[in-house]
């Protein structure tokens, strides 16, 4: 299988292999933050807005603390709990979704209204109300940003599931009398995944661009935490003076994106049956 996916990966498109890249490298930098990072996340070690120079190689921020340090951590803590909400929105909406799908009924009618009630308020401005009512700590983040997206996700996979379910191999199933477990497990979601997949992949964009905004308005991860949304707020003054440092975490957060969605479409073109 590994030799497979290697394959796979020479064959596609320097698009998708400079996704790929930018993707190993955001996770290589997270998972070994404090080994790579020359000092801590939290710790001052010169003053205000130093200039990049010398021991920083990107200054210093607000409080003095070494900014390339804290863009490092910043990789782990934005990319970390943007995949957690990520997986938790595609547990709660990929479920909800198929259940829909395959019962069909009140039960399909009780969620689809409930889903069309949420996503008549756009999200952010759902997640600043949320935020504000229950605390910004970030299991609370976590939770508000999966429930709110996986209205999308929902909608994907009941769509996906209505067209399966009307198939002769899932009337088979039920002929023979599987369970609802069995046919989702075995029928719905194998045939559901390709879609699933690049959804995941453009989900994780949202979410991603979801916390950093919210980091940047104040109420997402909250400070000494490093965070590229939250980075970006506390260096833009700096802006005025001619100086880029604001650009580094924004530049983090739009690498990332561009990343995958290259990914993304490659997945898409790969799946769809095109020719190249």
């Amino acid at each position: 299988m590994f030799s497979t996916i290697l394959k796979e990966i020479i064959k596609a498109p320097l698009s998708a292999k400079f996704g790929l890249l930018i993707i190993l490298s955001y996770g290589f930098v997270a998972i070994f933050a404090p080994v790579i990072a020359p000092y801590g996340e939290r710790e001052i070690v010169g003053s205000q807005f130093m200039q990049w120079e010398g021991d920083f190689v990107l200054g210093t921020d607000n409080l003095g603390r070494d900014m390339l340090s804290r863009v490092i951590y910043g990789a782990r803590n934005t990319v970390g709990i943007a995949l957690a909400a990520t997986v938790l929105t595609f547990l709660i909406g990929g479920l909800t979704g198929m259940l829909a799908a395959a019962l069909g009924g009140w039960f399909d009618l009780v969620f689809s209204r409930i889903v069309d009630a949420i996503m008549a308020i756009p999200t952010l401005i759902s997640a600043l109300m949320l935020l504000t009512v229950f605390g910004t700590a970030i299991p609370v983040l976590i939770i508000v940003i999966a429930v709110l997206d996986s209205t999308r996700v929902f909608r994907l996979a009941r769509a996906v599931g209505v067209n399966i379910t009307v198939m002769e191999y899932v009337e088979a199933a039920r002929l023979r009398g599987e369970g609802l477990v069995w046919i989702i497990r075995r029928e719905l979601l194998p045939n559901a995944m390709a879609p699933l997949v690049a959804e995941f992949g453009l989900r994780f964009c949202f979410v991603f661009l979801t916390i950093s905004a919210l980091s940047f308005l104040g109420l997402g991860i909250q400070p000494p935490t490093a965070d590229w949304g939250s980075m970006v707020r506390e260096t833009a003054t700096l802006i005025s003076f001619g100086d880029p440092t604001p650009l580094i975490p924004a530049g983090a957060i739009g690498l990332l994106t561009v990343g995958v969605n290259f990914v993304v479409d490659w997945f898409l073109h790969k799946t769809s049956g095109l020719k190249d």
